[in-house]
């Protein structure tokens, strides 16, 4: 069981909602789920994460954006929230754009817990193998 992580879930597509949820719930983590950047920055003013995962193409507000508002609030604020780009484009050009607008990582899609927790021990997230 992981130690309770509060994780927002960025992400505009239902079954990809779903499928992370349920492979991340039954690890413990207590999540809140955006179904675009603009709902993520709300709740992001509201409360505190300890991990964001990011869809990084989505409506209304994209995930880049969403990032990049986000480390504003916390320049202004204080503190550092890991997030973490998905994305379908594995070209070395789109990750590097999810580094530079502040991302701390990225992970392509489909989603694999297996890679995530590789990207965990990267960023020292600590939570019980």
């Amino acid at each position: 069981m992981m130690n309770e992580l509060s994780l927002l879930l960025v992400e505009d597509n239902i079954l990809n909602q779903k499928l992370i949820f349920l492979n991340l719930s039954k690890y413990g983590f207590v999540i809140d789920v955006a179904h675009n950047g603009f709902e993520a920055v709300e709740k992001f003013k509201e409360r505190k994460y300890h991990l964001i995962l990011m869809d990084v193409m989505m409506p209304v507000l994209d995930g880049m954006e969403a990032t990049k508002q986000i480390r504003e609030i916390e320049r202004d604020k204080g503190g550092h929230t890991f997030i973490i780009g998905l994305t379908a484009n594995t070209y070395d050009a789109d990750k590097e754009k999810c580094l530079v607008a502040g991302m701390d990582a990225f992970m392509n899609k489909p989603f694999d817990f297996e890679v995530l927790k590789g990207i965990f021990n990267e960023l020292g997230i600590n939570y019980n193998k």
